[in-house]
C-alpha cells in the first residue's frame, strides 16, 4: 500500500501519545529522519501545551504544542498515525484513523493478540474486531513480508522482542523442544512508563531488584503466539519478569531444552548466525562474549548468544525497551511499510 501524495514528499506522521518516554524516543528519531516530517503531536487532556515543556531537550528542536487527539485534523494532515497510547485507548482510536485512511502503528497490547479470546482473557473486551482480524504484528525479522504491505501494524512489546529473536532460529531448526522453555527477563524502570508509581519511586526502586507477575505476565501469550506464528510450531513458555533499578535496557536469560545430546554452543551460534545475517540489527556474540546491556543502549540493536551448559541450551539477549522495544522497531515497521531502506533514520 502506498503513501499518499508524491513519492518526493515527506511522509506525514501524526504522534499520538507524544509525552511518554517512548514518545520522546520516537521524536528524537523522527527528527533524524530524512524521508518524514512531524506534523502533529496529539495527547489527554491533562498533557496539553509545548513538547518542550515537557521534555526540555527538545527546546528549540521542535517547536510544537501537544493537542487533544483530533481525527479530522490528523486525517487532514497526516499519512501515518503512531499511537503511543495505553490499551483499550488505541482501539477506540484505530476505527477512526483507518477510516480516514491513514495507515497505523500502534505501540499498545490492543492488536498484537490476534485471538480475541486470548486478549480478552489477558486484557479487557475487545471493541474494534474488524481491525483486530487486519492488523499484522510487526516483528520485521519475523514478518517482514506482511508487514510491507500493511494497513495497521502491531508494534510488539518489549519482553516479546526480546524474548522471540534468540529462540526463533532455533526451534525453526529444531534444536531445542518448544515446550518447557523458560524465559527470565529483566528490564530497566522506564518500561514502566512515565507515570510515577510506588514501584518506580526512587526510594523504593533504588537498588532493589524483584520479580513480578511471574507467570501471569501479559507478555507471555504474546511470546508464544509469535513464535508459534513464525516457526510452524505450538510453543509453550514460562515467562517472569523482573524489575531492576537502571533507567532503560533489557536482558532475556532463556532455558531450553536440546533435542540433540551432543549440540554445541558454536553450532546454536551458527544457526543465529545464519539466520540473522542480513538483518541490520541483530548482532549474534560468539562463544568469547556475552551480551550487556550497555552494549545496545540508545539503539535499535538486539545482541544475542547461546551456551550449553548441563543438558540445557542457554539463550541470552539484549536490546533498549525504549529504542528496539519500542520507538526504534516502530521506526523500523515504518521504514518497511514506506519501502525504504529499515536503516533509515536509526543508524
Amino acid at each position: 500500500m502506498p503513501s499518499r501524495g508524491s513519492k518526493n514528499k515527506k511522509v506525514r506522521i501524526a504522534l499520538i501519545g507524544a509525552t511518554g518516554y517512548a514518545g520522546f524516543e520516537a521524536i528524537r528519531w523522527l527528527l533524524r529522519h530524512e524521508k518524514v516530517q512531524i506534523t502533529g503531536l496529539y495527547g489527554p487532556e491533562n498533557e496539553l501545551g509545548p513538547i518542550d515543556s515537557f521534555f526540555p531537550l527538545l527546546t528549540g528542536l521542535l517547536p510544537m504544542e501537544q493537542e487533544r487527539f483530533d481525527p479530522a485534523k490528523i486525517a487532514r494532515t497526516a499519512d501515518l498515525a503512531m499511537l503511543c497510547v495505553p490499551h483499550k485507548v488505541a482501539m477506540s482510536y484505530v476505527p477512526m484513523l483507518r477510516a480516514a485512511g491513514l495507515r497505523v502503528i500502534d505501540w499498545s497490547a490492543d492488536y498484537r493478540l490476534s485471538d480475541r479470546a486470548v486478549y480478552e482473557k489477558w486484557y479487557c473486551p475487545h471493541t474494534d474486531l474488524e481491525h483486530l482480524a487486519e492488523a499484522v504484528y510487526g516483528l520485521p525479522e519475523l514478518f517482514r513480508d506482511r508487514i510491507a504491505g500493511a494497513g495497521l501494524v502491531a508494534n510488539p512489546g518489549c519482553y516479546p522482542t526480546c524474548s522471540a529473536l534468540p529462540l526463533a532460529p532455533l526451534l525453526r531448526a529444531g534444536l531445542i523442544e518448544p515446550t518447557g522453555i523458560v524465559v527470565n527477563a529483566v528490564s530497566g524502570v522506564s518500561g514502566a512508563g512515565r507515570a510515577p508509581n510506588r514501584k518506580t519511586h526512587y526510594p523504593d526502586r533504588n537498588e532493589n531488584f524483584e520479580p513480578y507477575a511471574p507467570g501471569t505476565h501479559r507478555h507471555m501469550p504474546e511470546i508464544e503466539q509469535s513464535l508459534s506464528a513464525a516457526t510452524g510450531r505450538e510453543v509453550s513458555l514460562l515467562f517472569v519478569p523482573h524489575l531492576c533499578p537502571m533507567d532503560r535496557g533489557m536482558l532475556s536469560s532463556i532455558y531450553a531444552t536440546p533435542t540433540e545430546s551432543d549440540v554445541t554452543a558454536e553450532k546454536l551460534i551458527e544457526v543465529l548466525r545464519d539466520a540473522y545475517r542480513e538483518e541490520p540489527f541483530i548482532r549474534i556474540r560468539g562463544a568469547d562474549a556475552l551480551p550487556a546491556t550497555k552494549d545496545v543502549a540508545h539503539t535499535n540493536f538486539c545482541d544475542m548468544t547461546a551456551r550449553v551448559a548441563k543438558g540445557k541450551v542457554m539463550l541470552f539477549s539484549v536490546l533498549d525497551n525504549l529504542i528496539k522495544g519500542a520507538s526504534g522497531q516502530a521506526i523500523q515497521n515504518m521504514n518497511i511499510m514506506f519501502g525504504w531502506e529499515e536503516r533509515t533514520g536509526l543508524i
